[in-house]
C-alpha cells in the first residue's frame, strides 16, 4: 500500500515539475511587437472599396518574377501634402503607376507646384512644397499630369466636391452607384473627437483655417441627411463610416466589421 502510494505521488510530482518547465518555456519564448498589415472591403451599389493599413515591412520589387500587369488605374488626388500623394513617386524620382494619369484640381496644382508661392512661404512650410514639385516631376514630364476646376466632370458617376480650406484646392470624391454613394474627403479632419463635436476647431496644417472650418459647417448636415458613406485617411481603420447628428454635434458611425464580402 505504501509503495503503490509513493509511485502516484512520485508521478503527480513529476507532473507538476513537467509543467513548470513548459511554463518556464513559454514565457522565455521572444514576444512579437508589431501588428499585422490589415484589409477591410465592403460593396457601394456595383462598386468594391478596399481600405487598407499599412505594413511597416520594406519590399523589394525585384524580388518579383511575373511580369507587371497593365493597369488602366486613374489617380485622383485630394491634395498635395506628401503624406497622401508620396506613394505616387519613388525615392530616386521614378513613376510608380507608369500607366496612371494623375487628376488634381488646378487651384492645388498651381500653388504648391509655384516657385514664387514656395519662395514667399514660411521656411518650416518649405518641405511641403519641395516634396509636392518632386513628386509630381516625373508626372509633369510624361504629361501624366492632369488639372481640372471644380465644374468638370472626369468620370461617370463621380461628382467632384470642393472642400478647400486645408489646401487651396482641396477636393473630395463622390462616387455612386446603384443610388448609394461614398465620399472620399481627404482631410476634412484630422482629430475625430474633437472636429466632429466642434467643427470650428483647425489644425496647423490647415492653409486657411476659416475656409477649412466652413466647409465642415457646411458638409456635416448634408452627409447626414443624405446617409452617405464616408472614406477619410485619418480614421481608425479602416476609415469608412457616417455621420450621425447628436445634440453636441456629430459622432463617426463606423462601417461594422465583418469577414463576408457583403452590402451594409
Amino acid at each position: 500500500m505504501l509503495d503503490r502510494t509513493s509511485r502516484l505521488f512520485a508521478a503527480f510530482l513529476l507532473a507538476v515539475l513537467a509543467g513548470f518547465g513548459s511554463q518556464a518555456a513559454q514565457a522565455a519564448a521572444p514576444q512579437h511587437h508589431a501588428q499585422a498589415p490589415g484589409f477591410y472591403r465592403m460593396k457601394v451599389g456595383d462598386l468594391e472599396v478596399t481600405a487598407l493599413l499599412d505594413g511597416s515591412a520594406v519590399f523589394d520589387l525585384h524580388w518579383l518574377t511575373a511580369s507587371k500587369p497593365a493597369m488602366d488605374d486613374r489617380v485622383f488626388v485630394t491634395h498635395l501634402h506628401s503624406d497622401h500623394i508620396g506613394g505616387l513617386t519613388t525615392q530616386d524620382g521614378k513613376r510608380v503607376c507608369s500607366n496612371a494619369e494623375v487628376f488634381v484640381s488646378k487651384a492645388e496644382s498651381d500653388f504648391w507646384l509655384s516657385p514664387e508661392i514656395a519662395a514667399k512661404a514660411p521656411k518650416d512650410a518649405q518641405q511641403f512644397f519641395l516634396s509636392a514639385r518632386g513628386i509630381a516631376a516625373p508626372y509633369l514630364d510624361a504629361g501624366k499630369w492632369h488639372t481640372f476646376s471644380d465644374s468638370e466632370t472626369l468620370l461617370d458617376g463621380m461628382k467632384l466636391v470642393s472642400l478647400h480650406g486645408h489646401t487651396p484646392g482641396h477636393t473630395g470624391y463622390e462616387f455612386s452607384s446603384q443610388g448609394q454613394t461614398i465620399l472620399f474627403w481627404g482631410d476634412t479632419i484630422h482629430e475625430q473627437l474633437l472636429q466632429l463635436s466642434h467643427a470650428d476647431i483647425t489644425v496647423v496644417f490647415d492653409i486657411d483655417h476659416a475656409a477649412a472650418a466652413a466647409t465642415r459647417k457646411q458638409l456635416f448636415p448634408t452627409l447626414v441627411s443624405e446617409a452617405t458613406l464616408i472614406a477619410g485617411p485619418h480614421m481608425p481603420f479602416p476609415g469608412i463610416g457616417r455621420l450621425r447628428k447628436e445634440a453636441n454635434g456629430y459622432v463617426w458611425a463606423p462601417a461594422i466589421y465583418t469577414d463576408l464580402w457583403a452590402e451594409r
